[in-house]
């Protein structure tokens, strides 16, 4: 195979990559913890957090404040899972995300 040939091959693959990463990107990604629920993009954005109100103790925002730590770390695994399936089939490219 020749140099320009590879070249090109690889200019290929990076866009195959860079596609499957916008995909990724521009995903939704809900994670949940008893009444707090969270909505992440895939590029871990944090674009919504609910309550539920009706499941809240009004003098415990101690343990509110856990379930949203918790709702978005489960969010955030989703997004990791989602990336490793469907950006693993390109290898591990040292730099390049």
């Amino acid at each position: 195979m020749n140099m320009q040939a590879m070249l090109k091959q690889a200019q290929a693959l990076q866009k195959d990559m860079l596609k499957v990463k916008d995909e990724i990107d521009n995903t939704e990604f809900h994670g949940e913890s008893s009444f707090v629920n969270v909505t992440m993009m895939g590029d871990k954005t944090l674009k919504e957090v609910k309550i539920s109100a009706d499941s809240l103790d009004k003098d415990d925002i101690e343990a509110l404040q856990d379930m949203i730590v918790v709702a978005i770390n489960d969010a955030n695994k989703k997004i990791d899972s989602e990336t490793e399936k469907k950006m693993g089939k390109f290898g591990n490219i040292p730099g390049l995300f």
